[in-house]
């Protein structure tokens, strides 16, 4: 299969769908890989890395996608990517469809087969090309919350641990799954005062038996997330819903009962934000405030550290990269259940339900659309 790797467009994102190694993998069974001139620039891959494991190099994106059959990126397409879609080919990215219009219709009319990272699933019901980067985002909601309380940067001027004689900052985080967890052992780690609030029982036991008193693990009722957020100094919103936007969870009116200089994290704001006052930012430009409470929303945290990042995702996707080359992308679906439920446009028809439903088109069963595929 000929293989496309386009250097990442959106703003300050420097990670790169396929490492030097991971071509190595598909060149070593074959497979042509075309790698657009400096895509891996942000990890320290040079032209010449690539090209010494078998990689030939493009000069701009447009030769990558007309010369090839799969696209292997990051970040979901921007504009002028998308307008280079051709109905023979493959994407490999995340998407995060539910909550963008705009990058939908384009899928759709593009024609071709797309592939979601963020919904390829596993046998324990895990989403294992998210969780990758869920660790990270998890990890980095709290360096950016320690960052963001101080003064000089719009907050309170607290210090996540505190110092002895003066308490903690409160840290509450909304969602205890691989964000959430992560984000705990971090402000753990700090000296913070963690809670997290779950619907889940098996969640909260999980919390408790991996932390014990160092973290209240409260089961989220109405009642209790208004009572936390309303004392919080750091609030990290880590919940997810597969395929589908996130729930507004905190509101304009708790928001506006927060202490001015607290700090609010939207790690869901890929999939639309868990607060109703959250809008995606971007590194560049990463903070807002809204009633003197600080925003931080942006869209690819964990492009903000390319290293760990890339590596991290590619030991991921890596083996359903080679899958999806090896015996082409109907074969593969067909074979691969888990890499099915990645589907989310083929041919022109929607095939996630929750991005269907979401944005009103009827949908297709990803079993369906996959049987019409061309072999």
């Amino acid at each position: 299969m000929k293989v496309g790797l386009p250097k990442e467009i959106k703003n300050h994102e420097q990670r790169v769908g396929l490492t030097p190694d991971s071509v190595s993998e598909l060149t070593r069974r074959g497979h042509s890989v075309l790698v657009e001139t400096n895509a891996g620039i942000g990890i320290g891959a040079s032209d010449d890395d690539y090209k010494a494991v078998g990689a030939e190099i493009a000069p701009d994106a447009k030769s990558v996608f007309d010369a090839t059959e799969m696209i292997v990126k990051v970040k979901e397409p921007q504009a002028v990517e998308r307008a280079m879609l051709r109905e023979d080919h493959t994407l490999f990215t995340y998407l995060h469809l539910a909550p963008d219009a705009p990058q939908t219709k384009d899928l759709v009319d593009s024609g071709a087969t797309c592939i979601a990272y963020e919904t390829v699933t596993d046998d324990n019901g895990g989403l294992p090309l998210l969780a990758p980067m869920s660790k990270v985002a998890g990890r980095m909601s709290i360096q950016a919350a320690a960052n963001f309380l101080q003064q000089p940067n719009g907050g309170s001027g607290k210090l996540i641990g505190g110092v002895p004689g003066v308490a903690p900052a409160k840290v509450v985080i909304i969602g205890g799954g691989v964000v959430g967890q992560h984000a705990a052992e971090m402000a753990i780690g700090l000296g913070g005062d963690v809670t997290i609030l779950d619907r889940s029982n098996a969640v909260l036991d999980h919390c408790d038996a991996r932390w014990g008193a160092a973290v209240d693990a409260i089961y989220s009722t109405s009642a209790a997330l208004e009572a936390h957020v309303a004392t919080a100094d750091v609030v990290i919103g880590a919940v997810l819903v597969h395929g589908d936007t996130a729930p507004k969870l905190v509101s304009a009116e708790m928001v506006r009962g927060m202490a001015a200089g607290s700090v609010l994290v939207d790690v869901a704001i890929d999939q639309g934000g868990a607060f109703e006052t959250s809008h995606a930012t971007t590194h560049q430009d990463p903070v807002y405030m809204v009633d003197d409470v600080v925003h931080y929303a942006v869209a690819n945290m964990p492009g903000a550290v390319p290293l760990t990042s890339t590596y991290a995702l590619n030991n991921a996707t890596l083996p359903f990269t080679l899958a999806l080359a090896d015996m082409g992308p109907k074969a593969a679906m067909m074979a691969l259940p888990h890499l099915r439920n990645g589907l989310n446009v083929s041919a022109g028809k929607v095939t996630e339900p929750h991005v269907a439903e979401a944005l009103g088109y009827d949908f297709t069963p990803a079993d369906d659309a996959v049987a019409t595929l061309a072999a």
